[in-house]
């Protein structure tokens, strides 16, 4: 096993918000949904604002602009202004500009967030692929973007046109539930054409994390976000501590089986984690305590004895399954465990 293998969260013993300088926020499933505040976002980002933390909000949609975003999260109660706001849009174009000559035309697959991205950094958007475009790029364009988008992206590519992508989550939180994302259409040119993956610039790549550092100037900052593949293994990748809030497309049992590049350090329900401290983890020799819970392992299954907070149970259930499985995916049956937390 790793030395850099995690094996229970950590914990911290003052506020969040007081141990990191910045928190590097995703907005889908953190503090939105389909564009409709989630419970104890606003309440929780202000207090945490009124604390000294600065708020940046890092996303992976490159749908809309850092001024339409921000106009948003004002509306919502959440003060913020455009530089506050570092979209997989900004990266991918500055990774764009870094390949090819200014004025250059690229064919858009997305929306006004990549066109104005592009621009910002000297470049053309076009939409066809007969305009002679020197790179092509693709990146959310929302549930009405046109299937003959996908069609041009797929003629300059096929030509052999150098190929980009804002990020590749296959899926998207909405108010309705969980909808396809940019994955989802990179997947569509993948398919028609053969061609090779694009160059992707989103979390958890290291493009975005440039991004974001270079737009905040972010010393001690803290990455709080709902996805395992993309936020936790981003923050992962670059050495920054990391908050897993369990309002978006993680739950509790896929959390259980995260091998260790997607092990958050800290876990909580929602943003009002920020907020607080966090529990110690204690306990070796195969029992891990939390709060009034301890979890272990018998036979094929994890297991919780006590009561409690059920967050204070999943994290020691983290601890027992990740400690378990070591540098793999923890395998056992945690149902029994987890419906006892009513997670």
């Amino acid at each position: 096993m790793s030395q850099q293998t995690r094996t229970r969260p950590d914990g911290c013993a003052r506020a969040l918000w007081e141990a990191y300088d910045t928190a590097l926020l995703d907005l889908d499933g953190v503090v939105y949904a389909g564009g409709v505040a989630i419970v104890h976002a606003v309440e929780a980002l202000g207090t945490a604002r009124e604390g000294g933390m600065h708020l940046a909000y890092v996303t992976n949609n490159a749908l809309r602009t850092p001024d339409a975003v921000a106009k948003h999260l004002t509306e919502l109660g959440v003060p913020a202004e455009p530089g506050d706001v570092i979209t997989s849009a900004q990266a991918v174009a500055r990774l764009i500009a870094d390949q090819i000559p200014s004025g250059s035309r690229v064919l858009v697959v997305g929306g006004d967030g990549l066109r104005v991205a592009l621009r910002e950094r000297g470049l053309v958007p076009v939409e066809s692929a007969d305009d002679d475009p020197a790179a092509v790029v693709q990146g959310y364009g929302g549930p009405d973007l046109a299937w003959g988008r996908f069609a041009e992206a797929s003629y300059a590519v096929a030509r052999g046109v150098p190929w980009f992508a804002s990020n590749t989550d296959l899926t998207i939180p909405s108010a309705r539930g969980i909808a396809p994302g940019n994955g989802a259409a990179v997947e569509v040119v993948r398919i028609a054409t053969g061609a090779e993956p694009p160059q992707v610039a989103g979390k958890p790549l290291p493009p975005m994390h440039r991004e974001t550092i270079l737009r905040t100037g972010a010393e001690r900052p803290l990455v709080v976000g709902d996805r395992l593949d993309t936020d936790i293994e981003g923050a992962n990748a670059a050495g920054v501590d990391s908050l897993l809030v369990l309002t978006g497309v993680t739950d509790a049992a896929l959390l259980l089986t995260a091998e260790p590049k997607y092990r958050p350090t800290y876990v909580d329900a929602d943003l009002r984690g920020l907020l607080t401290g966090q529990p110690e983890v204690g306990g070796a020799d195969g029992r891990f305590v939390c709060g009034g819970w301890t979890a272990s392992v018998r036979g094929d299954a994890l297991v919780l004895d006590g009561e409690g907070a059920a967050l204070d149970g999943l994290r020691a259930l983290c601890a027992a399954a990740w400690t378990y499985a070591g540098d793999g995916v923890c395998g056992l049956d945690a149902g029994e465990a987890l419906g006892r937390l009513g997670l």
